[in-house]
């Protein structure tokens, strides 16, 4: 079961949510009073989403939310006239109150999948970077298109069971001729 920090004025609300969540088997809530626990929590564990109200003692949740670690996502539970105050964003779920029990559960689903689906996507710079030599050595080499050269690093990946960026790096060591080292 995933993990989620929650953050709400009042702890009662932080708790009821936290009941709900475990309750349907969908995440373990860790209950922060502050913005201030919240960072310092985040900082310390990868847990992907924050579930809260729109304001708390010390920062609003837009404040919260501009000062997430990068791929971290946030639930925010306000009444629609202060949801409209927010800007849109990704990683930012809105849901306006009240609000039924299905509805909290699909937003925090939601964010959970957005939180996971960043994590995938997201590569070092470095590996980046081989993906990117290596396809251009194959479209230059071989002839292929981006989308082509791409399947195939895809391929010989999973051939071998290595991950895209060291396929690569072998592609331009052995048939490319390019020494690269790291």
């Amino acid at each position: 079961m995933e993990r989620v920090v929650l953050a709400f004025e009042n702890e009662n609300t932080s708790r009821k949510v936290r009941a709900l969540l475990e309750g349907a088997g969908l995440a373990r809530g860790l209950i922060c009073r502050t913005a201030a626990e919240v960072r310092l929590l985040l900082g310390q564990q990868q847990i992907p989403t924050v579930v809260c109200g729109y304001k708390l003692p010390d920062a609003t949740a837009e404040e919260l939310f501009f000062d997430l670690p990068a791929g971290r996502t946030m639930v925010l539970v306000a009444p629609e006239n202060l949801l409209s105050l927010c800007g849109r964003s990704d990683g930012l779920v809105t849901l306006s109150t009240p609000l039924s029990r299905s509805v909290l559960l699909e937003g925090v689903e939601r964010a959970l999948g957005l939180a996971q689906s960043v994590r995938l996507s997201v590569r070092p710079a470095g590996e980046e970077e081989l993906i990117r030599r290596a396809k251009e050595w194959l479209m230059e080499q071989r002839g292929m298109d981006e989308g082509q050269a791409h399947r195939l690093l895809q391929q010989r990946s999973m051939i071998c069971g290595r991950k895209l960026a060291e396929t690569a790096r072998l592609l331009l060591e052995r048939e490319a001729g390019l020494a690269l080292y790291g």
